[in-house]
Protein backbone atom coordinates (compact mmCIF):
# COMPACT_ATOMS: atom_id res chain seq x y z
CA UNK A 1 0.00 0.00 0.00
CA UNK A 2 3.00 2.36 0.03
CA UNK A 3 5.04 3.99 -2.68
CA UNK A 4 8.69 3.38 -1.80
CA UNK A 5 10.28 3.61 -5.23
CA UNK A 6 11.73 7.09 -4.64
CA UNK A 7 15.07 7.39 -2.77
CA UNK A 8 14.69 8.62 0.79
CA UNK A 9 17.36 11.28 0.28
CA UNK A 10 14.96 13.02 -2.09
CA UNK A 11 12.09 12.99 0.40
CA UNK A 12 12.63 16.55 1.62
CA UNK A 13 9.98 19.15 0.84
CA UNK A 14 12.35 21.23 -1.29
CA UNK A 15 14.62 18.62 -2.90
CA UNK A 16 12.59 18.17 -6.09
CA UNK A 17 12.30 21.95 -6.41
CA UNK A 18 16.08 22.24 -6.20
CA UNK A 19 16.46 19.61 -8.94
CA UNK A 20 14.03 21.53 -11.16
CA UNK A 21 15.87 24.82 -10.49
CA UNK A 22 19.02 23.23 -11.89
CA UNK A 23 17.22 21.60 -14.81
CA UNK A 24 15.05 24.60 -15.76
CA UNK A 25 16.75 27.69 -14.22
CA UNK A 26 15.17 30.15 -16.64
CA UNK A 27 11.65 28.69 -16.55
CA UNK A 28 9.03 30.72 -14.71
CA UNK A 29 8.32 29.02 -11.40
CA UNK A 30 5.72 31.49 -10.12
CA UNK A 31 3.89 34.21 -12.02
CA UNK A 32 2.58 36.66 -9.43
CA UNK A 33 0.71 39.86 -10.33
CA UNK A 34 2.34 39.86 -13.76
CA UNK A 35 5.89 39.39 -12.42
CA UNK A 36 7.82 36.28 -13.51
CA UNK A 37 9.93 34.62 -10.82
CA UNK A 38 12.22 32.06 -12.44
CA UNK A 39 13.33 28.84 -10.76
CA UNK A 40 16.86 30.24 -10.40
CA UNK A 41 15.62 33.47 -8.84
CA UNK A 42 13.14 31.76 -6.53
CA UNK A 43 15.80 29.36 -5.27
CA UNK A 44 18.22 32.22 -4.63
CA UNK A 45 15.57 34.23 -2.76
CA UNK A 46 14.54 31.24 -0.64
CA UNK A 47 18.17 30.47 0.28
CA UNK A 48 18.79 34.10 1.18
CA UNK A 49 15.67 34.01 3.35
CA UNK A 50 16.98 30.87 5.04
CA UNK A 51 20.27 32.67 5.61
CA UNK A 52 18.37 35.60 7.09
CA UNK A 53 16.53 33.31 9.48
CA UNK A 54 19.86 31.89 10.59
CA UNK A 55 21.11 35.44 11.28
CA UNK A 56 18.01 35.99 13.43
CA UNK A 57 19.03 33.00 15.55
CA UNK A 58 16.64 30.44 14.10
CA UNK A 59 17.87 26.89 14.58
CA UNK A 60 16.77 23.51 13.30
CA UNK A 61 13.38 22.63 14.76
CA UNK A 62 12.34 26.20 15.63
CA UNK A 63 8.76 27.07 14.68
CA UNK A 64 7.87 29.98 12.39
CA UNK A 65 4.25 31.04 11.96
CA UNK A 66 3.27 32.16 8.44
CA UNK A 67 0.30 34.55 8.61
CA UNK A 68 0.05 35.91 5.06
CA UNK A 69 -2.18 35.28 2.00
CA UNK A 70 -1.10 33.80 -1.33
CA UNK A 71 1.84 35.86 -2.59
CA UNK A 72 5.40 35.29 -3.74
CA UNK A 73 6.63 35.94 -0.19
CA UNK A 74 4.59 32.94 0.99
CA UNK A 75 6.47 30.69 -1.41
CA UNK A 76 9.88 32.18 -0.57
CA UNK A 77 9.22 31.88 3.16
CA UNK A 78 7.94 28.31 2.83
CA UNK A 79 11.02 27.13 0.94
CA UNK A 80 13.37 29.19 3.11
CA UNK A 81 11.94 27.86 6.35
CA UNK A 82 12.35 24.30 5.13
CA UNK A 83 15.92 24.90 3.93
CA UNK A 84 16.79 26.36 7.33
CA UNK A 85 15.54 23.17 9.00
CA UNK A 86 12.83 25.15 10.79
CA UNK A 87 9.18 24.15 11.11
CA UNK A 88 6.48 25.90 9.06
CA UNK A 89 3.26 26.85 10.89
CA UNK A 90 0.94 28.28 8.19
CA UNK A 91 -2.36 29.81 9.30
CA UNK A 92 -5.17 31.77 7.71
CA UNK A 93 -4.30 35.48 7.28
CA UNK A 94 -7.78 36.44 8.47
CA UNK A 95 -7.52 34.84 11.91
CA UNK A 96 -8.18 37.18 14.80
CA UNK A 97 -5.72 37.88 17.63
CA UNK A 98 -7.78 35.51 19.82
CA UNK A 99 -7.15 32.60 17.44
CA UNK A 100 -3.59 33.69 16.75
CA UNK A 101 -2.62 33.83 20.42
CA UNK A 102 -3.61 30.21 20.98
CA UNK A 103 -1.81 28.91 17.88
CA UNK A 104 1.40 30.80 18.63
CA UNK A 105 1.60 29.43 22.16
CA UNK A 106 0.49 25.92 21.25
CA UNK A 107 3.05 25.67 18.42
CA UNK A 108 5.74 27.52 20.43
CA UNK A 109 6.52 29.73 17.43
CA UNK A 110 9.45 32.11 17.79
CA UNK A 111 8.84 34.24 14.70
CA UNK A 112 5.69 35.31 12.88
CA UNK A 113 5.59 36.49 9.26
CA UNK A 114 2.62 38.76 8.61
CA UNK A 115 1.24 41.50 6.35
CA UNK A 116 1.18 45.16 7.30
CA UNK A 117 -2.62 44.87 7.10
CA UNK A 118 -2.90 42.20 9.80
CA UNK A 119 0.03 43.36 11.88
CA UNK A 120 -2.43 44.94 14.33
CA UNK A 121 -3.60 41.49 15.40
CA UNK A 122 0.00 40.35 15.75
CA UNK A 123 0.89 43.34 17.91
CA UNK A 124 -1.92 42.43 20.31
CA UNK A 125 -0.27 39.05 20.93
CA UNK A 126 3.26 40.28 21.73
CA UNK A 127 2.78 40.39 25.50
CA UNK A 128 0.73 37.19 25.62
CA UNK A 129 2.81 34.80 23.56
CA UNK A 130 6.30 33.42 23.01
CA UNK A 131 6.81 35.39 19.77
CA UNK A 132 10.25 37.03 19.69
CA UNK A 133 10.11 38.81 16.33
CA UNK A 134 7.65 39.75 13.59
CA UNK A 135 8.66 39.89 9.92
CA UNK A 136 6.29 42.23 8.07
CA UNK A 137 5.59 42.50 4.34
CA UNK A 138 2.88 43.61 1.91
CA UNK A 139 1.35 42.17 -1.25
CA UNK A 140 3.59 44.08 -3.69
CA UNK A 141 6.89 44.39 -1.81
CA UNK A 142 8.86 42.24 -4.26
CA UNK A 143 7.36 43.71 -7.43
CA UNK A 144 9.20 46.34 -9.56
CA UNK A 145 9.06 49.85 -8.14
CA UNK A 146 6.84 51.15 -10.95
CA UNK A 147 4.20 48.51 -10.22
CA UNK A 148 4.31 49.27 -6.51
CA UNK A 149 3.98 53.00 -7.20
CA UNK A 150 1.00 52.57 -9.52
CA UNK A 151 -0.67 50.22 -7.07
CA UNK A 152 -0.37 52.66 -4.17
CA UNK A 153 -1.24 55.76 -6.25
CA UNK A 154 -4.51 54.22 -7.46
CA UNK A 155 -5.26 52.76 -4.02
CA UNK A 156 -5.17 49.20 -5.38
CA UNK A 157 -2.94 47.90 -2.60
CA UNK A 158 -4.22 47.77 0.98
CA UNK A 159 -1.83 49.31 3.51
CA UNK A 160 -1.36 48.99 7.24
CA UNK A 161 0.63 51.05 9.74
CA UNK A 162 3.78 49.42 11.05
CA UNK A 163 6.55 50.83 13.23
CA UNK A 164 9.78 48.93 12.66
CA UNK A 165 12.20 48.31 15.51
CA UNK A 166 14.34 45.49 16.90
CA UNK A 167 11.28 43.25 17.30
CA UNK A 168 9.50 44.22 14.08
CA UNK A 169 11.55 43.89 10.88
CA UNK A 170 10.89 44.03 7.16
CA UNK A 171 10.75 41.02 4.83
CA UNK A 172 13.35 42.54 2.51
CA UNK A 173 15.82 42.99 5.34
CA UNK A 174 15.69 39.23 5.93
CA UNK A 175 16.36 38.66 2.23
CA UNK A 176 19.40 40.95 2.36
CA UNK A 177 21.56 38.19 3.79
CA UNK A 178 24.00 35.75 2.21
CA UNK A 179 22.29 32.51 1.10
CA UNK A 180 22.50 29.67 3.55
CA UNK A 181 25.80 27.87 2.83
CA UNK A 182 26.16 24.61 4.73
CA UNK A 183 23.30 22.22 4.21
CA UNK A 184 21.29 21.61 7.35
CA UNK A 185 21.25 17.93 8.24
CA UNK A 186 17.54 17.14 8.02
CA UNK A 187 16.13 13.67 8.65
CA UNK A 188 13.03 13.24 6.42
CA UNK A 189 11.43 10.85 8.90
CA UNK A 190 12.38 12.24 12.30
CA UNK A 191 12.40 15.99 11.67
CA UNK A 192 9.25 18.09 11.44
CA UNK A 193 8.42 19.95 8.24
CA UNK A 194 5.27 21.71 9.45
CA UNK A 195 2.51 22.03 12.01
CA UNK A 196 -0.91 22.65 10.45
CA UNK A 197 -4.02 23.54 12.42
CA UNK A 198 -7.40 21.89 12.03
CA UNK A 199 -10.72 22.20 13.83
CA UNK A 200 -10.89 20.77 17.35
CA UNK A 201 -13.58 18.63 18.96
CA UNK A 202 -13.19 20.40 22.30
CA UNK A 203 -13.40 23.98 21.12
CA UNK A 204 -9.76 24.60 20.22
CA UNK A 205 -7.94 23.95 16.92
CA UNK A 206 -5.48 21.06 16.93
CA UNK A 207 -1.93 21.30 15.65
CA UNK A 208 -1.03 18.48 13.27
CA UNK A 209 2.74 17.88 13.07
CA UNK A 210 4.08 16.52 9.80
CA UNK A 211 7.51 15.20 8.85
CA UNK A 212 9.08 15.78 5.44
CA UNK A 213 8.49 12.28 4.11
CA UNK A 214 4.84 12.33 5.15
CA UNK A 215 4.13 15.27 2.87
CA UNK A 216 6.31 14.22 -0.05
CA UNK A 217 4.85 10.70 -0.04
CA UNK A 218 1.43 11.90 -1.21
CA UNK A 219 2.89 14.66 -3.37
CA UNK A 220 4.91 12.02 -5.24
CA UNK A 221 1.76 9.89 -5.58
CA UNK A 222 -0.10 12.78 -7.18
CA UNK A 223 2.76 13.52 -9.58
CA UNK A 224 3.59 9.94 -10.60
CA UNK A 225 0.40 7.94 -10.06
CA UNK A 226 -2.43 10.44 -10.64
CA UNK A 227 -1.07 12.97 -13.14
CA UNK A 228 1.30 10.45 -14.80
CA UNK A 229 2.09 11.29 -18.43
CA UNK A 230 -0.74 13.84 -18.54
CA UNK A 231 1.61 16.27 -16.78
CA UNK A 232 4.25 17.88 -18.97
CA UNK A 233 7.52 18.50 -17.14
CA UNK A 234 8.93 21.97 -17.69
CA UNK A 235 6.16 23.24 -19.95
CA UNK A 236 2.83 22.91 -18.13
CA UNK A 237 0.80 25.64 -16.42
CA UNK A 238 -1.21 25.42 -13.19
CA UNK A 239 -3.25 28.21 -11.62
CA UNK A 240 -2.96 28.44 -7.83
CA UNK A 241 -6.18 29.87 -6.44
CA UNK A 242 -6.80 28.11 -3.15
CA UNK A 243 -4.98 29.37 -0.02
CA UNK A 244 -1.56 27.81 0.35
CA UNK A 245 -1.95 27.43 4.11
CA UNK A 246 -4.43 24.64 3.26
CA UNK A 247 -2.90 21.18 2.77
CA UNK A 248 -4.91 20.50 -0.40
CA UNK A 249 -3.62 23.62 -2.16
CA UNK A 250 0.00 23.35 -1.01
CA UNK A 251 0.22 19.68 -2.04
CA UNK A 252 -1.16 20.36 -5.51
CA UNK A 253 1.07 23.44 -5.87
CA UNK A 254 4.16 21.29 -5.34
CA UNK A 255 3.00 18.15 -7.18
CA UNK A 256 1.85 19.84 -10.39
CA UNK A 257 4.01 22.97 -10.23
CA UNK A 258 7.37 23.35 -8.51
CA UNK A 259 8.29 19.65 -8.36
CA UNK A 260 7.92 19.34 -12.15
CA UNK A 261 9.55 22.56 -13.36
CA UNK A 262 6.20 24.07 -14.35
CA UNK A 263 4.73 27.55 -14.07
CA UNK A 264 2.23 28.37 -11.33
CA UNK A 265 0.01 31.41 -11.84
CA UNK A 266 -0.45 32.42 -8.21
CA UNK A 267 -3.64 34.33 -7.38
CA UNK A 268 -3.64 36.52 -4.23
CA UNK A 269 -7.46 36.63 -4.09
CA UNK A 270 -10.04 34.37 -5.79
CA UNK A 271 -11.62 36.95 -8.11
CA UNK A 272 -13.51 35.02 -10.80
CA UNK A 273 -12.87 37.44 -13.68
CA UNK A 274 -9.16 37.64 -12.83
CA UNK A 275 -9.01 33.83 -12.73
CA UNK A 276 -10.72 33.46 -16.10
CA UNK A 277 -8.54 36.16 -17.65
CA UNK A 278 -5.40 34.41 -16.36
CA UNK A 279 -6.51 31.03 -17.72
CA UNK A 280 -7.00 32.64 -21.14
CA UNK A 281 -3.79 34.72 -21.13
CA UNK A 282 -1.39 32.08 -19.80
CA UNK A 283 -3.02 29.00 -21.35
CA UNK A 284 -3.57 27.28 -18.03
CA UNK A 285 -4.08 23.50 -18.23
CA UNK A 286 -4.37 22.43 -14.57
CA UNK A 287 -7.03 23.77 -12.22
CA UNK A 288 -7.98 23.06 -8.61
CA UNK A 289 -11.02 24.62 -6.99
CA UNK A 290 -13.67 24.18 -4.32
CA UNK A 291 -17.38 23.64 -5.12
CA UNK A 292 -18.23 27.31 -4.52
CA UNK A 293 -15.65 28.41 -7.10
CA UNK A 294 -17.03 26.10 -9.80
CA UNK A 295 -20.51 27.48 -9.14
CA UNK A 296 -19.23 31.05 -9.33
CA UNK A 297 -17.60 30.36 -12.70
CA UNK A 298 -20.77 28.85 -14.15
CA UNK A 299 -22.88 31.75 -12.83
CA UNK A 300 -20.50 34.47 -14.04
CA UNK A 301 -22.27 36.69 -16.59
CA UNK A 302 -19.05 37.24 -18.55
CA UNK A 303 -17.71 33.69 -18.65
CA UNK A 304 -18.47 33.34 -22.38
CA UNK A 305 -16.10 36.24 -23.11
CA UNK A 306 -13.08 34.17 -22.05
CA UNK A 307 -11.28 31.46 -23.98
CA UNK A 308 -10.93 28.53 -21.57
CA UNK A 309 -10.00 25.99 -24.23
CA UNK A 310 -6.55 25.43 -22.71
CA UNK A 311 -8.04 23.83 -19.58
CA UNK A 312 -7.48 20.08 -19.61
CA UNK A 313 -7.53 18.79 -16.02
CA UNK A 314 -9.92 20.18 -13.42
CA UNK A 315 -10.02 18.97 -9.82
CA UNK A 316 -12.28 19.79 -6.90
CA UNK A 317 -11.62 19.43 -3.18
CA UNK A 318 -12.97 20.67 0.13
CA UNK A 319 -16.38 19.07 -0.36
CA UNK A 320 -18.29 16.80 -2.71
CA UNK A 321 -19.44 18.64 -5.82
CA UNK A 322 -23.18 18.29 -6.67
CA UNK A 323 -23.90 16.18 -9.76
CA UNK A 324 -25.72 19.03 -11.48
CA UNK A 325 -22.59 21.24 -11.31
CA UNK A 326 -20.48 18.41 -12.73
CA UNK A 327 -23.01 17.85 -15.53
CA UNK A 328 -23.30 21.51 -16.43
CA UNK A 329 -19.51 21.98 -16.47
CA UNK A 330 -19.21 18.97 -18.77
CA UNK A 331 -21.86 20.40 -21.09
CA UNK A 332 -20.30 23.88 -21.18
CA UNK A 333 -16.61 22.95 -21.50
CA UNK A 334 -16.50 19.22 -22.24
CA UNK A 335 -14.38 18.78 -19.11
CA UNK A 336 -14.65 16.20 -16.35
CA UNK A 337 -14.22 17.51 -12.80
CA UNK A 338 -12.12 15.07 -10.79
CA UNK A 339 -12.35 14.81 -7.02
CA UNK A 340 -9.63 15.25 -4.37
CA UNK A 341 -10.14 14.17 -0.76
CA UNK A 342 -7.91 14.44 2.29
CA UNK A 343 -7.41 16.01 5.67
CA UNK A 344 -4.80 17.91 7.64
CA UNK A 345 -4.06 14.79 9.70
CA UNK A 346 -3.24 12.44 6.83
CA UNK A 347 -2.61 14.68 3.83
CA UNK A 348 -4.07 13.88 0.42
CA UNK A 349 -5.91 10.55 0.59
CA UNK A 350 -7.92 9.87 -2.57
CA UNK A 351 -8.09 11.09 -6.18
CA UNK A 352 -10.31 10.35 -9.13
CA UNK A 353 -8.63 8.55 -12.02
CA UNK A 354 -7.92 10.81 -14.97
CA UNK A 355 -9.71 9.64 -18.10
CA UNK A 356 -12.63 8.05 -16.24
CA UNK A 357 -16.02 9.40 -15.24
CA UNK A 358 -16.26 9.42 -11.42
CA UNK A 359 -19.33 7.81 -9.87
CA UNK A 360 -21.96 10.05 -8.29
CA UNK A 361 -20.65 11.49 -4.96
CA UNK A 362 -17.30 9.78 -5.51
CA UNK A 363 -14.26 11.04 -3.59
CA UNK A 364 -11.89 8.90 -5.66
CA UNK A 365 -9.48 6.02 -5.09
CA UNK A 366 -6.87 5.80 -2.29
CA UNK A 367 -3.34 6.88 -3.14
CA UNK A 368 -0.62 4.23 -2.92
CA UNK A 369 0.84 5.73 0.25
CA UNK A 370 -2.53 5.82 2.05
CA UNK A 371 -4.47 2.82 3.35
CA UNK A 372 -8.23 3.22 3.79
CA UNK A 373 -10.75 1.02 5.60
CA UNK A 374 -14.47 1.55 6.21
CA UNK A 375 -15.71 0.49 9.64
CA UNK A 376 -18.71 0.43 11.93
CA UNK A 377 -18.01 3.51 14.14
CA UNK A 378 -19.08 1.67 17.30
CA UNK A 379 -17.37 -1.71 16.88
CA UNK A 380 -14.55 -0.63 14.52
CA UNK A 381 -15.24 -3.78 12.51
CA UNK A 382 -14.87 -3.43 8.73
CA UNK A 383 -18.21 -3.25 6.94
CA UNK A 384 -19.04 -5.13 3.76
CA UNK A 385 -18.31 -3.48 0.38
CA UNK A 386 -21.11 -1.06 -0.47
CA UNK A 387 -22.16 -0.57 3.17
CA UNK A 388 -22.00 2.79 4.92
CA UNK A 389 -19.31 3.24 7.58
CA UNK A 390 -16.73 5.63 8.99
CA UNK A 391 -13.56 6.13 6.95
CA UNK A 392 -10.27 5.39 8.70
CA UNK A 393 -6.92 6.22 7.09
CA UNK A 394 -3.32 5.34 7.87
CA UNK A 395 0.08 5.64 6.24
CA UNK A 396 3.50 4.32 7.18
CA UNK A 397 4.87 7.81 6.46
CA UNK A 398 2.70 10.04 8.65
CA UNK A 399 2.95 11.04 12.30
CA UNK A 400 -0.04 10.03 14.39
CA UNK A 401 -0.54 12.66 17.04
CA UNK A 402 -1.64 16.21 17.75
CA UNK A 403 0.91 18.73 18.96
CA UNK A 404 0.66 19.04 22.76
CA UNK A 405 -2.88 17.58 22.75
CA UNK A 406 -2.69 14.03 24.19
CA UNK A 407 -6.42 13.70 24.90
CA UNK A 408 -7.37 14.72 21.37
CA UNK A 409 -4.79 12.25 20.06
CA UNK A 410 -6.46 9.39 21.96
CA UNK A 411 -9.88 10.35 20.58
CA UNK A 412 -8.88 10.49 16.92
CA UNK A 413 -5.96 8.08 16.45
CA UNK A 414 -7.02 4.51 17.19
CA UNK A 415 -5.53 1.05 16.79
CA UNK A 416 -7.17 -1.47 14.45
CA UNK A 417 -5.45 -4.81 13.73
CA UNK A 418 -2.11 -3.54 14.99
CA UNK A 419 -2.11 -0.31 12.93
CA UNK A 420 -2.83 3.25 14.06
CA UNK A 421 -5.59 4.81 11.97
CA UNK A 422 -6.98 8.34 11.92
CA UNK A 423 -10.75 8.65 12.32
CA UNK A 424 -11.78 10.93 9.48
CA UNK A 425 -15.25 11.75 10.81
CA UNK A 426 -16.63 11.19 7.29
CA UNK A 427 -18.93 8.32 6.42
CA UNK A 428 -18.45 6.56 3.09
CA UNK A 429 -19.04 3.30 1.27
CA UNK A 430 -16.40 1.45 -0.73
CA UNK A 431 -17.17 -0.10 -4.08
CA UNK A 432 -15.58 -3.47 -4.98
CA UNK A 433 -12.93 -1.74 -7.12
CA UNK A 434 -11.89 0.51 -4.20
CA UNK A 435 -13.68 3.71 -5.24
CA UNK A 436 -14.99 5.58 -2.20
CA UNK A 437 -18.48 7.09 -2.25
CA UNK A 438 -19.22 9.92 0.17
CA UNK A 439 -22.32 9.50 2.36
CA UNK A 440 -22.21 12.09 5.18
CA UNK A 441 -19.86 13.74 7.66
CA UNK A 442 -19.57 13.90 11.42
CA UNK A 443 -22.06 16.29 12.97
CA UNK A 444 -19.16 18.34 14.36
CA UNK A 445 -17.71 19.24 10.96
CA UNK A 446 -19.35 21.89 8.77
CA UNK A 447 -18.19 22.41 5.18
CA UNK A 448 -18.50 26.14 4.43
CA UNK A 449 -16.96 27.61 1.25
CA UNK A 450 -14.51 24.71 1.09
CA UNK A 451 -13.36 25.13 4.70
CA UNK A 452 -13.76 22.43 7.34
CA UNK A 453 -15.27 24.39 10.22
CA UNK A 454 -15.42 22.87 13.70
CA UNK A 455 -18.88 23.34 15.23
CA UNK A 456 -17.47 22.85 18.73
CA UNK A 457 -14.98 25.71 18.28
CA UNK A 458 -17.83 28.15 17.51
CA UNK A 459 -19.89 26.73 20.38
CA UNK A 460 -17.01 27.35 22.79
CA UNK A 461 -16.76 31.01 21.72
CA UNK A 462 -20.53 31.51 22.09
CA UNK A 463 -20.49 29.92 25.54
CA UNK A 464 -17.81 32.38 26.62
CA UNK A 465 -20.47 35.11 26.36
CA UNK A 466 -21.76 36.00 29.82
CA UNK A 467 -25.44 35.39 28.92
CA UNK A 468 -25.11 32.05 27.10
CA UNK A 469 -25.73 28.77 28.94
CA UNK A 470 -25.46 26.42 25.99
CA UNK A 471 -24.98 26.49 22.23
CA UNK A 472 -25.32 24.07 19.35
CA UNK A 473 -23.82 24.89 15.94
CA UNK A 474 -24.87 23.01 12.80
CA UNK A 475 -24.54 23.23 9.04
CA UNK A 476 -27.60 23.98 6.93
CA UNK A 477 -27.32 22.71 3.31
CA UNK A 478 -26.81 25.52 0.80
CA UNK A 479 -26.14 25.17 -2.92
CA UNK A 480 -23.76 28.12 -3.14
CA UNK A 481 -21.50 27.62 -0.11
CA UNK A 482 -22.02 23.95 0.78
CA UNK A 483 -23.44 24.61 4.24
CA UNK A 484 -24.39 27.78 6.08
CA UNK A 485 -23.52 28.00 9.73
CA UNK A 486 -26.42 28.20 12.15
CA UNK A 487 -26.15 28.55 15.93
CA UNK A 488 -28.91 27.53 18.31
CA UNK A 489 -28.44 29.20 21.67
CA UNK A 490 -29.86 28.87 25.19
CA UNK A 491 -29.62 32.03 27.30
CA UNK A 492 -29.64 32.51 31.05
CA UNK A 493 -33.06 33.22 32.53
CA UNK A 494 -32.08 36.72 33.61
CA UNK A 495 -30.55 37.66 30.24
CA UNK A 496 -32.07 40.86 28.90
CA UNK A 497 -31.75 42.54 25.53
CA UNK A 498 -29.31 40.04 24.03
CA UNK A 499 -30.07 39.16 20.41
CA UNK A 500 -28.53 37.49 17.42
CA UNK A 501 -26.77 40.65 16.21
CA UNK A 502 -24.82 40.99 19.47
CA UNK A 503 -23.80 37.32 19.52
CA UNK A 504 -22.69 37.40 15.89
CA UNK A 505 -20.62 40.50 16.68
CA UNK A 506 -19.15 38.61 19.65
CA UNK A 507 -18.13 35.75 17.33
CA UNK A 508 -16.51 38.15 14.87
CA UNK A 509 -14.19 39.40 17.61
CA UNK A 510 -12.78 35.91 18.21
CA UNK A 511 -13.24 33.96 14.98
CA UNK A 512 -12.14 34.21 11.35
CA UNK A 513 -14.96 35.51 9.15
CA UNK A 514 -15.70 32.15 7.53
CA UNK A 515 -16.45 30.63 10.97
CA UNK A 516 -19.00 33.26 12.04
CA UNK A 517 -22.64 31.98 12.12
CA UNK A 518 -24.94 33.27 9.40
CA UNK A 519 -27.87 33.34 11.81
CA UNK A 520 -28.77 32.48 15.40
CA UNK A 521 -31.89 30.89 16.84
CA UNK A 522 -32.84 30.98 20.52
CA UNK A 523 -34.37 28.01 22.37
CA UNK A 524 -35.22 27.10 25.96
CA UNK A 525 -33.17 23.88 25.87
CA UNK A 526 -31.07 21.58 23.71
CA UNK A 527 -31.18 17.77 23.51
CA UNK A 528 -28.51 15.94 25.49
CA UNK A 529 -27.57 12.33 26.17
CA UNK A 530 -27.88 10.68 29.60
CA UNK A 531 -24.30 11.67 30.37
CA UNK A 532 -24.89 15.29 29.37
CA UNK A 533 -23.35 15.19 25.89
CA UNK A 534 -24.87 17.54 23.34
CA UNK A 535 -26.76 15.59 20.66
CA UNK A 536 -25.68 17.78 17.74
CA UNK A 537 -26.61 15.21 15.11
CA UNK A 538 -30.17 15.06 16.44
CA UNK A 539 -30.48 18.85 16.14
CA UNK A 540 -29.01 18.78 12.65
CA UNK A 541 -31.35 16.03 11.46
CA UNK A 542 -34.35 17.90 12.91
CA UNK A 543 -33.35 21.05 11.01
CA UNK A 544 -33.01 19.11 7.77
CA UNK A 545 -36.47 17.60 8.21
CA UNK A 546 -37.86 21.12 8.55
CA UNK A 547 -36.17 22.14 5.29
CA UNK A 548 -37.53 19.09 3.44
CA UNK A 549 -41.10 19.93 4.51
CA UNK A 550 -40.89 23.44 3.02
Amino acid sequence: MVNSDIPIEEELSFSKFDIMSERYPDNTAVLYLGEHFTYKRLRQLSECFAGGLKQLGIKKGDKILLYIPNCIQWVIAYLGIQKAGAVLVPVSPIYTSHELEYMINNSEAKIIICMDTNFGYVKETFDKTCIEKAIVTNLVELLPIWKRTVGFLFDKVPKGKVKFDDQVIGFKSVLNNPPIKADINIDPVKDLSYILYTGGTTGRPKGVPGNHIGATSYINNVTHDVAKDHLKEGSDVYIGINPLFHIMALGFFMAIGLNKGNMVVLMPVPNVDAILESIQQYRVRWFLGVPALYRMILENDRVQQYDLSSLAYCFCGGDVLPDKVITRFKQEYDLTIYQVYGSTEVGHVTYSKIGTSPSSRSIGYPLKSRECIVVDPNTLECVEPGENGELLVTSTYTLKEYHNRPEETKNVYIEVDGKIYCRMGDFVSMKPDGELIYMERSADIIKHKGYRVSASEIEAVLQDHSTVINACVIGIPDEKVGERIKAIVVLKEDARGVGGVELIKWCRESLASYKVPSYIEFRDMLPKSKVGKLLRREVRDDERRKIEKK
